[in-house]
């Protein structure tokens, strides 16, 4: 189900990927990593590292269109890995997604932010004015409403948004 690969690095760094037989898998894991999100969602304590990259890998099994939503949009976490931008490009196509991480000169759309931007963004209320877009803003807008369900979060609905969401 997993692949590990490990990273001769200080700090010590591994990383997990899904097999091909498991990406079967991948709409199931996007919906139950949506009704985690959206039941135990908390903002980030101050010590705690935030793997936005870990989130935005969900979006395979998140993407679920009719078909009609096509292209590639660029998201970027300005202050990434020791400072240095993370890249990851979604390639639209089929109905589903593909993530691929770096940068790519070629996307149809770009999302960018600090890693503070992208949380706000991700929380249940979904502030999205900090993330700077260019390109085809409604690509960036339409895998957003993905991302980030907004006023329709379930925990939003049932006024059970954690008071430092809200701040």
């Amino acid at each position: 189900m997993l692949t590990r690969k490990r990273y001769r690095e200080v700090p010590p760094r591994v990383d997990y990927e899904l097999t091909d037989r498991a990406r079967g898998l991948e709409p199931i894991l996007g919906e139950l990593a949506r009704w985690g999100y959206e039941w135990a969602w908390g903002p980030p304590r101050p010590s705690e590292a935030i793997d936005l990259g870990a989130i935005f890998r969900l979006l395979p099994g998140l993407m679920r269109t009719d078909g009609t939503l096509t292209g590639s949009v660029e998201l970027v976490v300005t202050d990434g890995r020791g400072a240095e931008p993370m890249n990851y490009v979604v390639t639209l196509a089929g109905g589903g997604a593909a993530l691929t991480e770096g940068s790519t000169d070629k996307s149809d759309s770009s999302l960018r932010g600090s890693t503070e931007d992208w949380i706000s963004a991700l929380s249940p209320l979904g502030n999205r004015r900090a993330l700077k877009r260019s390109g085809d803003r409604e690509l960036a807008d339409a895998l957003l409403d993905v991302l980030i369900p907004g006023a329709g979060h379930a925990a939003v609905a049932s006024g059970n948004v954690p008071a430092a969401a809200t701040a």
